[in-house]
């Protein structure tokens, strides 16, 4: 990467990281201090942790749409001031009703895609791995952090306080958006048809459709078990609230060691599937021994540290099958369904738990996630090995109908090409090719050039 790029990427994942950090702070406490609210019952708790997922999972296509017609930094900006103001509003509401509305609105900030589309207008087409990879491991940190940041900090100042440290953490994302992320000259957008085209591929796609199922499915769990792991730190474990940092802490840690092993399997022993699989299970017992075994510290957290394994396991993975699957050239499209699919499950999560921990107890909610991931288990055991494919971008120049099926048609038949995808209205093709078998010489008789 050059300097300019190296710049886009450390300031887009530093305001990336600020807002989720905000997000993410208030899920392993919430269920504690929630409870000081009026109007709070459990179920209105496990409301308030996932109802940003139902305005991001609504939100995340429609601005991703926007991007392609508004100044991106002006966008990210107005996604701050609501990721600030839904703080401002939770953080000055003493009734349930109020945080409900505030995490709403911070929700309703859905920048995820505009930034990812802004890195791109930033960075070159051979450096935009990297880019984004920068991007996901700052996610990772941030949920780390927030998990131990969050007790720490409604330990000092209480619920309130909690939320008007999301508003700082917005206000800093603002000023990073402002003076340090630089403006792209211009930016490349997608036609409505050629993105139309994109939505129907992926949407039809069933491996992404199992991909995306998954996610749901990996974010409903998590966001459920938070309505309930708190409250049993403190009455079964008997730790402070203050102190379950230092549970997180280690937890968190340990499951990062133990998984680099099992992702250094998935890539290069080419053993995604059974490793995807084996993480699948793992979660499922880590909710097991929750199920069964919650009743002193020591239970929860092995149980916690099982259920970490296999989350932060599978969080590593699903991106990266979603990239290796999804149609050349529509990664963009195909990672926002499966953004939305991540947010939505958060959502419905809060409120299943919420309403299993009301209605039948903390051992049936635990029992019934677990049962989740096993029919889970069930639907990706029939997914294929992923092929060890890479993708090339072609560009060309006008052509006729006619020549554009030729073209097409001679780019099937080149060596290594197993897929081809045109899109005329961005004169642009995508291959996927197996890389041990592609040369880029067979293209040198076809009027195209390799997009860098």
């Amino acid at each position: 990467m050059n300097a300019g790029e190296r710049r886009a990427v450390f300031t887009l994942a530093s305001l990336f990281s600020l807002r989720m950090i905000g997000l993410f702070m208030i899920m392993p406490v919430f269920a504690l201090y929630g409870r000081e609210l009026a109007g709070a019952t459990p179920v209105l708790i496990g409301l308030a942790i996932g109802v940003y997922g139902l305005a991001q999972a609504l939100l995340q296509i429609p601005l991703g749409l926007l991007a392609d017609r508004m100044d991106r930094k002006r966008l990210i900006l107005i996604g701050l001031v609501l990721f600030a103001a839904g703080g401002v509003i939770a953080a000055v509401s003493d009734h349930i009703y109020g945080v409900i509305l505030g995490r709403a609105v911070q929700g309703a900030g859905a920048i995820s895609g505009v930034v990812m589309a802004l890195l791109a207008d930033l960075t070159r087409e051979e450096q935009r791995t990297k880019a984004m990879a920068a991007i996901g491991a700052s996610i990772g940190v941030s949920f780390g952090l927030a998990f131990v940041l969050g007790p720490w900090v409604a330990g000092l100042f209480g619920l309130h306080g909690l939320f008007w440290s999301t508003v700082l953490l917005g206000l800093a994302g603002m000023a990073v958006c402002m003076w340090l992320v630089p403006r792209p000259l211009n930016h490349v957008a997608h036609t409505p048809a050629s993105y139309g085209q994109q939505l129907r591929e992926s949407l039809a796609h069933g491996e992404l459709l199992r991909l995306n199922a998954g996610i749901f499915t990996l974010h409903a769990v998590m966001t459920a078990c938070f309505t309930v792991l708190p409250v049993l730190l403190l009455q079964n474990g008997g730790l402070p609230a203050a102190h379950h940092g230092w549970v997180y802490l280690p937890v968190l840690f340990g499951s990062f060691i133990a998984i680099v092993p099992a992702i250094i399997m998935a890539e290069r022993k080419r053993k995604m599937r059974q490793v995807f699989l084996l993480a699948i299970a793992v979660l499922a017992a880590g909710l097991a021994l929750l199920s069964g075994f919650h009743g002193g510290l020591w239970s929860l957290v092995t149980g916690l540290l099982v259920f970490f394994v296999g989350f932060n396991l599978l969080e590593a993975l699903l991106p990266s099958l979603v990239s290796k699957l999804c149609p050349p050239g529509g990664k963009g499209t195909a990672m926002g369904i499966y953004s939305s699919s991540q947010f939505l499950g958060a959502f419905v999560g809060g409120v299943m738990g919420g309403f299993l921990q009301a209605y039948y107890g903390v051992t049936v909610l635990f029992a019934v996630l677990a049962l989740l991931v096993v029919l889970w288990w069930m639907l990706a055991v029939w997914m294929a090995e992923p092929l060890a494919l890479a993708s090339v971008m072609l560009r060309f120049g006008a052509m006729t109908p006619l020549k554009l099926d030729e073209l097409a048609a001679s780019l099937r038949g080149v060596a290594g090409v197993t897929e081809v995808v045109v899109l005329p209205a961005d004169a642009v093709a995508y291959l996927r090719v197996d890389p041990a078998v592609f040369d880029p010489v067979s293209l040198s008789g076809l009027p195209v050039t390799v997009a860098t």
